[in-house]
């Protein structure tokens, strides 16, 4: 029997510093990170991720709107 992995980085394995270190290269890439995604980064990492968006100039009110829309969601 074969084991099938699944996408992504499971929850309890997750580590901030290497989280947040790969935002900072996809935002200095200029890779285009849409506006719910980046609120997820928010919603998960605080204000580490959205120091991080500010500096690459992805922050927004709009995005702030998302984030605060996202926290009224049950994860």
């Amino acid at each position: 029997m074969t084991h099938k992995k699944s996408p992504g980085i499971a929850r309890s394995t997750r580590n901030s510093e290497d989280s947040l270190s790969r935002l900072q290269k996809q935002l200095h890439a200029g890779m285009g990170i849409s506006k719910p995604v980046l609120a997820q980064w928010i919603r998960r990492y605080g204000d580490s991720a959205k120091d991080i968006i500010i500096k690459y100039d992805y922050y927004s009110i709009e995005l702030q709107a998302l984030v605060d829309l996202q926290q009224e969601k049950p994860e």
